[in-house]
């Protein structure tokens, strides 16, 4: 399994994917830094590895395509984001056995390439605290991410400061400035992860209006920590947020992104689904929740057979600890 260890996203991908497919197979994740020539090395030091003790069985990219090491195994498959898909990796693509699509979404956009796709869906950290008291309060997980709407959240509080608080987390690099008003908490800046799951789990409301996902982490943790979930109404945010789970924002397309396109939520559709969500009693919240949490969790059972069903059809797969040692060995 290769990719690049971003901190973020990408490394939450690696370690999920790891932990599947370990019951039952040798895996050996890669996480590849940034920095452009060390990456190079790195990944002819992974073909190197391959010519010298073979090829490994198989190969799963995750997101990123890194041509050297395709020839380092023997069947290669690819777990794409496609608003991260760049156009020059479109060349690559017959050098696939399989894409596996984490979204029926990204189904029809690799099938309209020409590739051989399997949804496999996707999971989440099970973030869920039930020790943790619920506030009728609501939480918008920014993190690194300039797609997930947080302008407009925080324009349609400016709109309203009678709401309840909100409370955004952001990293630095992305927040532009540290927002002050009465009841919106903005948390510029690193967070250790257990105030961020005290925070996920003590937010009843959790605002996820994201223009385009590959998946959607923040959106399937709300979910597992039964919250009332608010997002986009476009794909794949709505594959994971169905009716009867979660409030639904109505959207318009914007640009495109990679081979995806953003959907674009306006402030007024904010403060209709804020204003509605107010309305709504405990035990209409708590059953959302409910159903959210059910759904997750659903998804994440079926994801894990998903997968391993892809690896036990490999022909020829088999344990093969020397190659996978050699590439642990050279994970930069």
């Amino acid at each position: 399994m290769i990719t690049r260890d971003n901190g973020a996203g990408l490394s939450r991908d690696l370690r999920l994917i790891a932990d599947v497919l370990r019951h039952g197979h040798d895996v050996a994740p890669v996480g590849l830094g940034s920095g452009r020539l060390g990456n190079r090395i790195a990944q002819w030091r992974i073909r190197m590895a391959a010519r010298l003790w073979g090829a490994v069985d198989a190969q799963l990219s995750v997101e990123r395509i890194y041509e050297p090491t395709l020839a380092s195994a023997r069947s290669n498959l690819l777990m794409p984001n496609p608003e991260w898909f760049r156009p020059s990796w479109t060349a690559l693509l017959p050098r696939f056995e399989r894409v596996l699509c984490k979204s029926r979404h990204a189904v029809e956009i690799f099938q309209r390439l020409g590739c051989a796709t399997t949804y496999t869906g996707f999971t989440s950290e099970d973030r869920l605290d039930s020790a943790v008291p619920r506030e009728r309060a609501f939480f918008h997980l920014a993190g690194r991410s300039s797609a997930k709407g947080t302008r407009v959240v925080l324009e349609a509080w400016r709109r309203h400061p009678e709401w309840p608080r909100l409370t955004v987390v952001q990293c630095a690099r992305k927040a532009r400035h540290r927002v002050v008003a009465a009841n919106i908490d903005h948390r510029v800046g690193h967070l250790d992860d257990a105030e961020l799951r005290r925070l996920q789990n003590a937010h009843r409301f959790h605002l996820c209006p994201s223009e385009v996902e590959g998946y959607g982490h923040y959106i399937a943790e709300a979910m597992s920590a039964g919250a009332v979930v608010i997002t986009t109404d476009a794909a794949p945010m709505n594959e994971l947020v169905a009716p009867g789970c979660g409030l639904l924002l109505p959207c318009s397309p914007g640009e495109r992104l990679g081979l995806d396109v953003r959907h674009l939520v306006s402030v007024e559709a904010v403060e209709a689904a804020v204003t509605h969500a107010l309305s709504m009693d405990e035990a209409a919240c708590v059953l959302l929740g409910e159903h959210a949490r059910a759904r997750f969790l659903e998804n994440d059972r079926a994801f894990r057979v998903r997968l391993q069903a892809v690896f036990d059809e490999l022909p020829g797969l088999q344990r093969q600890s020397g190659p996978l040692d050699a590439a642990d060995a050279i994970i930069p």
